[in-house]
């Protein structure tokens, strides 16, 4: 359909053919300069204006007829969100005041008051293993008491905490979540308390292998996300960036975290002081592989930053959408335009035409 743009050449031409013509057609009168005295004659520029007007509409319509799409940002759909925090004793470290804990779990609290009514949340924490703290929920008070049970525990599993807020998001998906945060045959013993080799016998309590499905394009799931927040590196538990490539397989964005200072450490901590640093390119490729982003954040402020601008992402979101309806709008404003301009002036007539003459 955008071939019949090439109409609005002819549409020029032949305005412009009319206007020649009717030069042509002028009439000659003797007393011409008595005749242009008493006549009152627009603006050069008027005149054109109205097919201006005319033909920019003409051409919005024919743009129009090839449905043409646009990404613009729209308010977003009824959606989830699941919040994974890292609980690990890293978080006890005091280069964010109060604590990095404190700092986090406030920031957090006032996120969930900032969020609309038609975000769902839940919430995963992750340290040593991953638990769901808060199944998905509206209840804004009950997410607000859960982030203050969190309990810090050993390590850090961010791959667990990845692969329980995949589960918790779409828990349709086909993920074996006691295969991957638990190894339930470390030793792989067969049922007959012998090694088992390839292609050897299974275990008679092995599940059957979950069925793959076709993978979805990264990002394209408009249902929910994942915002991840990590203060430190795995120690344990599934690669995280394995965990990130199976949200992009469902086409799940992981919004990433990384809070805390490089000079980060707990004093004192059963008679131990140590550092701990954010692993921040995990974190940046966990963002990367699911077309999401990261965020550093280096203090308490900046989580609150950031904590707004994801916000604003998840309330409203950019779509492609078909523009057909707003530039057909746009033309008929164009044509409404256009003839009120003609009828205000050039409205013809003896009274319009010519001065009073008394």
């Amino acid at each position: 359909m955008l071939w019949s743009l090439l109409l609005l050449p002819l549409i020029l031409a032949g305005y412009l053919w009319l206007l020649r013509r009717k030069r042509q057609q002028v009439v000659t009168f003797s007393a011409v300069s008595w005749i242009l005295q008493n006549m009152d004659l627009p603006s050069p520029w008027r005149r054109h204006i109205p097919p201006a007007l005319m033909g920019l509409a003409v051409a919005l319509l024919l743009f129009a007829s090839a449905r043409p799409m646009a990404r613009v940002t729209l308010p977003a759909d009824y959606m989830t969100l699941i919040m994974a925090m890292d609980v690990s004793r890293s978080m006890l470290a005091e280069d964010v005041e109060p604590s990095r804990i404190r700092a986090a779990q406030k920031a957090a609290k006032e996120f969930l008051q900032d969020l609309p009514k038609n975000v769902r949340v839940g919430i995963v924490s992750f340290a040593g293993n991953a638990q769901v703290v808060q199944h998905v929920s509206q209840d804004k008070d009950e997410l607000v008491a859960a982030i203050d049970r969190f309990q810090l525990q050993r390590g850090t599993a961010t791959g667990s905490g990845l692969l329980l807020a995949l589960s918790t998001l779409r828990p349709e998906a086909p993920i074996d979540l006691e295969a991957a945060l638990y190894n339930t045959n470390p030793f792989g013993y067969n049922d007959q308390g012998r090694q088992s080799k390839a292609g050897g016998p299974k275990s008679l309590d092995a599940k059957p292998a979950v069925q793959e499905r076709p993978p979805e394009p990264p990002g394209s799931y408009k249902g929910g996300a994942i915002v991840l927040l990590s203060d430190g590196r795995r120690t344990t538990g599934p690669d995280p960036l394995i965990a990130a490539k199976k949200a992009a397989d469902l086409g799940v964005r992981v919004y990433t975290v990384g809070f805390g200072t490089p000079n980060g450490f707990i004093p004192g901590f059963e008679g131990y002081s140590f550092f701990t640093q954010v692993d921040e390119e995990a974190l940046k490729g966990i963002a990367k592989i699911t077309e999401a982003d990261y965020f550093k954040a280096g203090s308490a402020e900046d989580l609150k930053q950031v904590y707004k601008h994801l916000s604003t992402q998840f309330t409203m979101e950019k779509r492609d959408t078909e523009i057909t309806a707003l530039l057909s709008g746009l033309a008929l404003v164009f044509v409404f335009l256009a003839l009120l301009l003609s009828a205000l002036w050039f409205r013809m007539g003896p009274q319009n035409s010519f001065k009073s003459l008394s």
